[in-house]
């Protein structure tokens, strides 16, 4: 016992000094000095940010449980539904740090991405209210078309219908964040989405029961505080953008040039397909689920919330990579974009193999504390013990593929997600849960299988090293 304790101080120390490196570093230059710690120092703050963004789930899921299961499944079926704005964001996201990133490494200057990062911001707007707008009108059938029934497709109709149609604050956090990492600024979007979800979790349970004297909004009410506490978020962003020691982004800069908005958009379409397949296949993973019920449904949604909790930081990982992949391909440097990759894979895949295991052991009590509910628990914890063991294969999945993204080849990707997703893993998902009879069981199989695929083909991949060569 004595050691274990041990153990865990050991590694209880580490952390916090990596945690006072990181947060002494106001700017990192990838481009200089020595690999492991420009990805530390990237990476820490990075993965806190992702740690902040699961929070927003769990906080919504916690309340909104409290509303019974339908109400967990209709807010599952909106997430599910939003897969196509976030897709977007993620999309335009990817294209601006490469870019950005990019930019910075072969000049040397902070501000050299300000342009750039002007023109995705604008960007972002058109796109955020063009796909935005047509889906509020069409939230019901859009929820229908997911896998909702009429009682809840109309619980959740309202949810979804603020969500599509403020969905600019979403994707502009997406966006602005990568402009700020992509010149070496983590720590600035960390703090801002910190700031949203503090406010977050004091509006969500208002706006859901009718506290403190705000009106009782149901399951509404989780997407208005959502909104509102990334809107927040934004703003504190912003003023880093303008800062003229950094990007300096310009009101010039915002106002559409067409061969700029071309550059971003092509890089940001094949990123949107990569996002948009691994999306959608989720939402075919739910309408799978959905076979089996409400109950399976709601249980599917709880472990995926749990899920995203658990692994978000893993992402922050692989966008310290890519990061460092733009930085260094842009000053002629690819040996360090290879070396920063596989520092983080590795690392990546022992942490979350350790925190997958943790929660296998864990899943019940974990279940239990996110919902009232016995059976929706019950299936909850099916899911957390299967899915946990895919976390190390998704998490080295994540940086690998963070190789292609972080130099602009956001095709490459959205290929491997194709075919890890669409080929594999839900025709896999169907086949096991229904005609060979093994119910969400078999759901929970195939996800693993195709996070595993995602690993192996990833690797591949990128072993053969044509990404180092890519232009943007």
């Amino acid at each position: 016992m004595s050691g274990t304790f041990g153990w865990i101080r050991k590694v209880s120390s580490a952390v916090r000094a990596v945690r006072r490196e990181a947060a002494s570093a106001d700017h990192v230059d990838g481009t200089q000095g020595p690999v492991d710690r420009a990805v530390r120092l990237l990476a820490w703050p990075m993965a806190t940010e992702m740690f902040a963004e699961s929070v927003f789930a769990v906080v919504d899921v916690f309340w909104v449980a409290r509303l019974g299961a339908s109400a967990i499944a209709a807010v599952g079926l909106v997430e599910a539904a939003m897969s196509l704005i976030y897709a977007f964001g993620i999309g335009l996201a990817f294209a601006t740090g490469a870019l950005v990133a990019r930019q910075v490494g072969e000049t040397g200057r902070l501000n050299a991405g300000g342009p750039l990062a002007g023109q995705a911001l604008a960007l972002t707007v058109l796109v955020s209210f063009a796909l935005g707008l047509p889906m509020a009108v069409f939230a019901f059938d859009i929820l229908r078309v997911v896998g909702a029934d009429d009682a809840t497709a109309r619980l959740g109709v309202a949810c979804a219908r603020v969500m599509f149609s403020c969905n600019v604050t979403l994707s502009l956090m997406f966006v602005c964040g990568a402009a700020l990492r992509g010149i070496g600024q983590a720590k600035v979007p960390m703090r801002a989405l910190w700031l949203a979800n503090s406010c977050n979790m004091v509006l969500a349970p208002c706006l859901i029961f009718g506290w403190a004297g705000m009106p009782e909004l149901g399951v509404a009410g989780a997407a208005v505080a959502t909104t509102a506490s990334r809107g927040l978020g934004v703003l504190y962003q912003t003023r880093y953008l303008a800062a003229e020691g950094g990007l300096h982004v310009r009101w010039a800069d915002l106002r559409p040039r067409f061969a700029s908005l071309l550059r971003i958009g092509r890089i940001a379409w094949n990123g949107t397909w990569q996002m948009l397949v691994a999306s959608t296949s989720a939402m075919g993973l739910f309408a799978i689920a959905g076979l089996s019920g409400d109950i399976a449904l709601a249980g599917c949604t709880v472990a995926l919330r749990v899920s995203q909790f658990v692994l978000m930081p893993s992402l922050g990982v692989a966008r310290a990579a890519a990061t460092l992949v733009g930085q260094n391909l842009g000053a002629g440097k690819p040996d360090r974009a290879t070396a920063a990759i596989r520092i983080a894979a590795w690392t990546n895949m022992i942490v979350f193999g350790v925190l997958g295991a943790l929660l296998a052991l864990g899943a019940a009590p974990v279940a239990a504390l996110l919902t009232p509910d016995a059976r929706v628990a019950l299936e909850a914890t099916r899911a957390l013990r299967m899915v946990a063991v895919s976390f190390p294969f998704y998490a080295a999945g994540m940086c690998l593929q963070g190789a292609f993204n972080g130099a602009g080849d956001t095709l490459t990707p959205a290929r491997v997600n194709f075919l890890c997703f669409w080929v594999l893993q839900v025709p896999m998902a169907w086949w096991l849960a229904e005609p060979m009879g093994l119910g969400t069981f078999g759901l929970y199989l195939a996800v693993v299988i195709g996070f595993a695929a995602l690993a192996v083909v990833s690797g591949m991949l990128f072993v053969r090293g044509r990404w180092k060569a890519h232009l943007v």
